[in-house]
């Protein structure tokens, strides 16, 4: 959970720098709900897949990818949150959702076959 933590910090400096000095006009307002939501749902899939491999080591696959489907509702729940409240600035905050998606999803994959490759 640290190394989620850390990358999301990472994140947080990328967008303030960005925000701040040279690309504010692709980024959007509300980055921080979003790498809050990235980190708290990231935190709630390790939970999930962590209790649930206390008991038995060949429930990690189905669990993994429940906690993948997990992600994605939850993330198209909070994008049409958004979009019904006629948020501004749409285009950029779905496009800033999408680069954090992929970010968040490309690093639990990259954490993943890290820790596989040492178990094996």
């Amino acid at each position: 959970m640290i190394r989620v933590s850390l990358f999301t910090a990472f994140l947080a400096i990328v967008f303030f720098v960005a925000e701040r000095y040279s690309a504010a006009a692709w980024v959007h307002p509300n980055w921080k709900v979003l790498l809050l939501f990235f980190l708290s749902v990231s935190f709630l899939t390790h939970r999930l897949v962590e209790t649930g491999l206390q008991g038995d080591q060949e429930r990690f696959i189905p669990l993994y990818m429940a906690a993948t489907v997990a992600r994605l509702i939850l993330g198209l729940a909070l994008v049409g949150f958004f979009l019904f409240n006629h948020i501004e600035q749409r285009r950029i905050f779905i496009l800033d959702f999408l680069v954090l998606y992929i970010c968040y999803t490309g690093f639990e994959i990259w954490t993943v076959t890290r820790n596989l490759r040492r178990d094996s």
